[in-house]
């Protein structure tokens, strides 16, 4: 995905949606580093692309805070 378009789809989540969302990345995060561990993982590209999705929601969700207690 790109990410611009990543970005649109996150903005349009609530505050608790862009939690799970962390949440769900952070899962696919921690599968993903023990498939690198074992030697499983194909695609090592993910790992950065779920990263910096980790970084886009918590950095959306830390703006939708920042604006609500405006």
């Amino acid at each position: 995905m790109k990410s611009k378009q990543r970005v649109s789809d996150l903005s349009a989540l609530t505050e608790d949606q862009l939690e799970e969302e962390v949440l769900k990345l952070r899962k696919e995060q921690f599968n993903l580093r023990f498939q690198k561990a074992t030697g499983q993982l194909e695609n090592t590209s993910r790992v950065r692309v779920v990263r910096r999705d980790i970084a886009r929601a918590k950095t959306l969700a830390s703006l939708k805070r920042a604006s609500a207690n405006k």
